[in-house]
């Protein structure tokens, strides 16, 4: 037998079996636990449920249970439930306008070819519930059964069925968060319901429903929602997200765009706590993901990422949610729309914070100074005597022979240390550095008035109920940025003509994509013609670039160009170039500053969008509250 007659395919057709065909159809489905818990909860969520309690075993592997109060169903629906392509969700087999979280009718059955599942319901109008199981797709009969109104779902030794599967599973831990986490994105999207997550001896998620907190006549609407989103955010993301967040509301050709983001100096290492939702669908789209970064691309640095929860309500007819077998990824009919929609909002409610800055700043400098090993804290005395409740090894108590226990030269810096502070009216050079009461402005600006100056970098500014440290680098950095955008703005890109041409010479095919795009990149400021084979004359640049490696631009565009085939590079790189001139133009670190420029950095810095951090994401300024300040001296 030849090697060609060996390797001749197999002609003949057959059908597979039944079991088969749903183990196959499970694959796309159910990859892992998670998977199985976002159908089931989905399930609970369309039935109308109130009230959802998830039980995991061994992260979903051994069991997954799902218990709900939803609607229910009869022996009879029980019955088809199970079986492939049946579903109550596309009464008019409308594909389009599409209500519900689930639609295809494939998720029970599609779990039941590969575990073991119970289905227990009862209708909230019936008195008796059945019960039904199902074993890698083999279909038993239904059971009476004691089950409250609502549902309970087991599924239990998941893809025992095919063993395959299981090899690629993470460990229980790692199967158990991500089952959290697709828990917690079904729970933002639906505050007006409470969630259960435990494992079986400890409860690891609780969510109460908004009910009892709103009242019974909840307003899923307008601040009622608002208020709503952000109760059941602060308790999955925090209370530092609670307080650091910024309503976000816009509408644009029938898409409206609500949702809270985080300031900017509230940001994150990973992308990992960006939540996004398609008429309350969760999902993990590129579109969605990269207009966030978008909005966020002139405040953090490139590897900072903004938190945020958006929720788009789009159009039924403007959006394809059937483009993925696990609904995790939608498609837009006017993407443009959409992103433009997600950037302009973000950056209103940005510049609708003004000079905000992230409370959780003010917390690390605190933190700072609290030791975390060491001696035990200090003990106060009824006397008002400050003593160590422990003495360090090695020192006395302070006031037992302080000085003795010094060497000659740091007995000479504590006697220099506690002497009388010279007159400031014969020190100019201190004059300069700290301010007087009377010639500062009132302290009921936000940011306060200047008292000081330390070490020719921070500004010092006393507010009504505590102090100001202002980074002036940083914060006049942000400024001269802000207004050269407003330049690019009002004025559009300025172009600067080069005396002399310059000529670039790269490759053919480089050359080729940049002079196919040359009229845009001629509206973005860079004009440029063929100059023989290989190579362009440069006749005119933007004049925010100053005086640019142009070979290096050049061939980055072209580059660029052949990936994505857009020129928005020169766009971004001007971004970058007005965030470069902005710190090198601004005030620099070192530079002694008056009482006259340091109060009208401060003025303008509350006058300013986005003052709050530094055109690389840092803090401008922190802010510590005199109650704090009083607790790390212990007169709290």
């Amino acid at each position: 037998m030849t090697l060609s007659e060996s390797s001749a395919p197999t002609r003949a057709l057959r059908r597979l079996p039944e079991t088969l065909v749903n183990r196959i159809a499970a694959g796309e489905v159910i990859e892992r636990p998670a998977a199985a818990v976002k159908e089931l909860v989905e399930n609970a969520l369309d039935a109308g449920a109130g009230r959802i309690e998830v039980l995991l075993r061994d992260g979903g592997r051994a069991l997954i249970a799902v218990t709900d109060d939803g609607c229910g169903m009869s022996r009879d629906e029980l019955e088809v439930a199970v079986e492939r392509h049946v579903t109550s969700k596309l009464p008019d087999d409308d594909l389009v306008h599409i209500r519900s979280l689930g639609f295809r009718g494939e998720a029970l059955p599609s779990i039941g070819a590969v575990a073991r599942v119970t289905l227990t319901s009862r209708p909230r109008e019936a008195t008796e519930a059945w019960s039904l199981t199902v074993e890698g797709g083999r279909q038993g009969q239904p059971k009476p059964a004691a089950q409250p109104p609502g549902t309970r779902v087991e599924v239990r030794d998941l893809f025992y069925a095919t063993p395959a599967r299981l090899k690629f599973l993470k460990s229980p831990r790692a199967e158990l968060q991500a089952c959290r986490d697709t828990l917690m994105r079904l729970a933002m999207a639906n505050p007006q319901v409470g969630f259960t997550l435990g494992d079986g001896e400890k409860t690891l998620l609780r969510l109460e429903s908004a009910h009892p907190d709103l009242g019974a006549d909840l307003d899923l609407t307008g601040n009622g929602l608002l208020e709503a989103r952000l109760r059941r955010l602060g308790a999955l993301l925090g209370k530092d997200f609670a307080e650091n967040a910024l309503a976000v509301e816009a509408e644009r050709e029938g898409f409206r765009l609500t949702g809270l983001i985080g300031v900017p100096t509230f940001n994150r290492a990973t992308a990992q706590h960006q939540y996004l939702f398609v008429n309350g669908r969760p999902v993990r789209d590129r579109l969605l993901l990269g207009a966030l970064r978008g909005a966020f691309a002139d405040f953090l640095a490139r590897d900072r990422h903004p938190v945020a929860a958006l929720f788009l309500e789009a159009p039924a007819e403007a959006v394809d949610v059937n483009v993925h077998p696990a609904k995790a990824e939608v498609r837009f009919r006017e993407a443009g729309l959409v992103r433009g929609l997600i950037v302009g909002a973000c950056r209103h409610a940005l510049a609708e914070a003004g000079h905000r800055a992230s409370t959780s700043v003010a917390q690390a400098a605190l933190g700072a100074f609290r030791p975390q090993e060491g001696p035990a804290p200090a003990s106060f005395t009824g006397g008002g005597a400050w003593r160590p409740s422990q003495a360090v090894s090695g020192q006395p108590a302070y006031g037992e022979s302080y000085g003795a226990g010094l060497g000659g030269g740091l007995r000479e810096a504590a006697a220099t240390y506690h002497a009388p502070l010279p007159d400031l009216n014969d020190a100019p050079a201190a004059r300069s550095e700290v301010l007087s009461e009377s010639v500062t402005p009132a302290l009921d600006y936000p940011l306060g008035a200047a008292r000081a100056q330390l070490h020719g970098t921070y500004v010092v500014a006393q507010t009504q109920d505590g102090i100001v440290i202002v980074d002036q680098h940083a914060a006049h950095e942000r400024l001269v940025h802000e207004r050269m955008k407003r330049q690019l703005a009002e004025g559009g890109v300025k172009t600067q003509l080069l005396l002399i041409p310059e000529v670039v010479e790269l490759e053919e095919p480089a050359v080729e994509r940049l002079l196919a795009r040359s009229g845009e990149l001629a509206e973005l400021g860079l004009v440029f013609e063929a100059f023989g084979a290989g190579a362009v004359a440069v006749r005119e640049v933007p004049a925010l670039l100053g005086q640019p490696n142009l070979q290096g631009l050049l061939r980055d565009l072209a580059d660029e160009l052949s990936e994505w085939d857009q020129a928005l590079s020169l766009k971004e790189r001007l971004e970058e170039v007005c965030g470069t001139l902005a710190c090198h133009g601004s005030v620099r670190a070192g530079r002694q500053l008056n009482a006259e420029e340091m109060n009208a950095l401060l003025r303008q810095m509350e006058a300013t969008p986005h003052s709050g951090q530094c055109n690389h994401g840092r803090p401008t300024y922190v802010e510590l509250k005199l109650a704090d300040i009083e607790k790390l001296f212990g007169r709290r």
